[in-house]
């Protein structure tokens, strides 16, 4: 049974409205003091409790409510996380029909309710959410309306509800992350532009596309997110291990490291000591859900995420670096040493060396690459460079050079590559101080060399001044000579061309490589030293929505940032008039379209590798871009190889720039007939699982090099690859879907493997299919395979 299924039968065995929450009456007057902390209002069962907790060692308290039968007294909620009270502060429910949390002094530092409400008591429910009611039992305020960073079984987020973090394991006033039910209907996860309240950027959300009304964290264990006419749309927390027993207890919580966890909690069974155990995390691996434009990331600058044995992210400073803030562990690292001085005549070369760490990489904080270059080029050109910090050597032969601050840092085997980051050596100590070195670098060289002319004779003055003059408009004529016709996007290592150029390079656009829908692809030569050979891809009408030019760059912008040696590089683009034309990198190969279906196929080796290749690709669209990136369009014409027959997936920034309404079908789906997820025809929300249902089929078409749809064929039974190939394997006729593969047939099992992976893959029901990530686990052999069911008996009743 699917989990989804589960969780539906939980629903219904554990409505809402069933359960019925008893309670003890606070009367009016009732305080209590920091004094007697032993002091507090608990539920009838005594499973919860309101009242004071000492935070921390200094005399510093939290009015909360927590667990109240577990040894550690574990906190749900806090109404004063900001603004700890100090001895002798008190909360009293007043005669004037308010909860006040007063100071020593007797001034107000919180409150609750309204004057002359008709408050006639306060109750601490068995549930955990405290009330405040009239002598009708009329709800006045609830702390369920208000949580902090945590949600119990029972409570719903409503539309703009949000859970805070703390800020640290120690430290439970607000901080970095929020997980937030917007108004607009998105459930997001976002980091926050701490020590300010507003939000930064969004690293998870379950793409319900503005239809979410409602968070419900049931009776049952299950969390959910529900549309306004009672519709389940996703199921967030949908692990059942554990979840129907009635001896658990059971939270969720936004945590410190950004991680929404829902744990449970054997209630008291005389087998202490007792822990909480986590049963499902969002997102996976923070580490790499991270990618932003302005912030650290998971960690702070210059900070390096991983994750640790425990599951949990861990930030560390690389060596040179130490924390800027001893006390914050996730915040930003500095350099421990003087840095290089730009002003030295040498730029103090032998005074340097690097530091190595394999697979670890701070992505967006390029500012020049180099490619098809050696590592000790790299690592000279970063040592002669004064604003090059770290180098990173890619796996493909490219040198990434990064300027300090460095953001996103992640570490992790996913990653590849090589960091070379630059740190003084031991014995040297010429330098001035990193923090007046940095003013230097934005300090510009005319304006030191005019202090020291200051100095000189009135005549020598305007003498040196005028040849300072003089070199620095040669230089800048010959600057713009230089670099006019190779204008980036700022902060990216992208080429704008005109039109003319690529029409030039192109030779009138006439050796065509390929054409789509919306393009044609054209072989090109650019016009500079090395002669590159490049792909230009012609949009046909092709602009994003609000049709500007500054949306389209945003755009190509977002795409540019991608680093992946399983994507086909942009390296360029022309917004000039009506023309739009993206160059990418020129894949000498082809496609595998023109190596799988024909008598000269692709051995079963590379196909494994394909395979494995292509999944790579996706799982980073997927879970490590900045911003996120759907496909839309997975088949064999998108994946190109090169030289070396690596495959690289092609068009992955299409679904960003086509308009809404641009279709492949007549329908408003996007995609190609035989690849496109049964999610598209039920007016389902578009997610990442739409990729993972045409990568299967792509996947199912490698392993059987034979189209997903052939009419011509012995039995009718085999037209549909996809049914045909279930059929096979539950009649245990594998050596069908092989035939003679030889290499393939003395790889049986991996080609079971790889059959049942796919199968997964193309399940109807999208909760059923696994994402990339664990797909490209699979097919490495990390994770096992398990029997997957009938993928087209599911039944779409929600």
């Amino acid at each position: 049974m699917t989990s989804l299924v589960m969780l539906l039968v939980g629903l219904l065995l554990f409505p809402l409205s069933a359960i019925a929450q008893s309670y003890q009456n606070v009367s009016l007057g009732s305080s209590l003091t920091t004094s007697d902390v032993t002091s507090f209002w608990s539920s009838p069962s005594d499973e919860f409790a309101l009242g004071f907790q000492k935070i921390g060692n200094e005399s510093r308290y939290l009015l909360a409510i927590w667990f109240n039968k577990i040894t550690d007294k574990t906190i749900v909620w806090s109404a004063n996380r900001n603004n700890l009270a100090l001895d002798g502060s008190k909360v009293q429910l007043s005669a004037d029909g308010r909860l006040v949390l007063t100071d020593p002094n007797g001034q107000e530092m919180w409150a609750r309710g309204m004057a002359n409400a008709q408050l006639a008591y306060g109750a601490m429910l068995d549930n955990g959410n405290f009330v405040l009611a009239t002598s009708s039992s009329d709800t006045l305020w609830q702390s369920f309306n208000e949580p902090t960073d945590t949600i119990l079984p029972g409570q719903v987020l409503n539309q703009d509800n949000s859970l805070v973090s703390s800020f640290s394991d120690t430290n439970v006033s607000s901080g970095r992350f929020e997980f937030i039910l917007q108004t607009d209907g998105n459930l997001v996860l976002y980091t926050v532009n701490y020590p300010a309240e507003a939000t930064n950027a969004a690293y998870w959300s379950p793409m319900s596309v503005g239809s979410g009304y409602q968070v419900i964290f049931n009776q049952s264990g299950f969390i959910f997110l529900q549309a306004k006419n009672g519709t389940l749309i996703n199921s967030i927390s949908s692990n059942v291990e554990n979840s129907r027993s009635q001896s658990m207890y059971h939270r969720a919580i936004l945590e410190y490291d950004g991680v929404f966890r829902h744990y449970v909690h054997p209630k008291s069974s005389g087998r202490e000591p007792m822990a909480w155990s986590s049963l499902y995390n969002i997102p996976d691996n923070i580490c790499l859900s991270i990618r932003q434009s302005t912030g650290g990331g998971a960690c702070g600058f210059n900070s390096l995420c991983s994750i640790g044995t425990d599951q949990r992210p861990r930030c560390d400073c690389p060596l040179g670096y130490i924390l800027d803030d001893p006390n914050d562990k996730l915040g930003s690292c500095r350099q421990n040493f003087s840095e290089q001085n730009c002003n030295h005549e040498s730029r103090e070369v032998e005074s340097f060396t690097f530091h190595e760490m394999l697979d670890t990489n701070w992505p967006d904080s390029d500012y020049e690459s180099h490619r098809d270059v050696s590592e000790d080029w790299c690592r000279q050109n970063c040592l002669n460079d004064c604003f090059c910090d770290v180098a990173i050597y890619s796996d493909d032969n490219v040198c990434w050079k990064k300027r300090y601050p460095l953001s996103n840092g992640r570490v992790g085997p996913t990653i590849g590559g090589k960091a070379l980051i630059k740190i003084r050596k031991d014995n040297s100590t010429v330098g001035t101080p990193n923090v007046e070195i940095r003013k230097k670098k934005n300090q510009s060289t005319l304006i030191i060399s005019g202090s020291v002319l200051l100095a000189s004779s009135v005549f020598m003055n305007l003498f040196l001044i005028l040849l300072a003059l003089l070199y620095i408009f040669k230089f800048i004529g010959k600057k713009r000579k230089r670099t006019a016709p190779y204008s980036a996007v700022p902060g990216v290592n992208l080429r704008s061309f005109s039109y003319k150029e690529l029409e030039q390079a192109t030779n009138g656009f006439k050796e065509e490589l390929g054409t789509g829908a919306f393009s044609t692809v054209y072989k090109a030569v650019l016009d500079d030293e090395n002669g590159k050979v490049v792909a230009v891809k012609k949009l046909r009408n092709m602009v994003t929505e609000g049709e500007g030019e500054e949306v389209f760059e945003a755009e190509v912008n977002s795409i540019s940032r991608t680093n992946h040696k399983n994507l086909v590089q942009l390296l360029g683009f022309c917004n000039e008039g009506q023309h739009r034309l993206l160059v990418y990198e020129h894949m000498k190969t082809g496609s595998i379209a023109h190596l799988l279906f024909k008598d000269s196929r692709l051995s079963w080796s590379k196909r494994v590798q394909v395979a494995i290749d292509t999944a790579k690709g996706l799982c980073y669209l997927h879970e490590e871009c900045s911003t996120q990136i759907i496909h839309c369009d997975i088949k064999p014409q998108n994946v190109l190889l090169d030289e070396n027959l690596t495959a690289k997936i092609a068009d992955f920034g299409m679904a960003k720039l086509l308009k809404k309404h641009q279709t492949q079908t007549t329908t408003r789906i996007r995609g190609t007939k035989g690849y496109v997820a049964p999610d598209w025809f039920r007016s389902m929300p578009v997610t990442v699982k739409v990729d993972v249902y045409s990568f299967g089929v792509l996947l199912l078409e490698l392993i059987c090099c034979r189209k997903n749809y052939e009419q011509d064929v012995a039995n009718e039974n085999e037209m549909i690859l996809l049914e045909w190939a279930y059929d096979c394997y539950k009649r245990n006729k594998l050596h069908l879907l092989v035939g003679d593969d030889e290499e393939a047939l003395e790889d049986i099992k991996r080609f079971e493997k790889f059959l049942l992976v796919a199968i997964w893959c193309i399940q109807e029901n999208l909760a059923s299919r696994p994402n990339m990530k664990k797909v490209m686990l699979m097919l490495e052999g990390s994770v096992e395979v398990s029997i997957p069911p009938d993928p087209f008996s599911f039944v779409d009743s929600i």
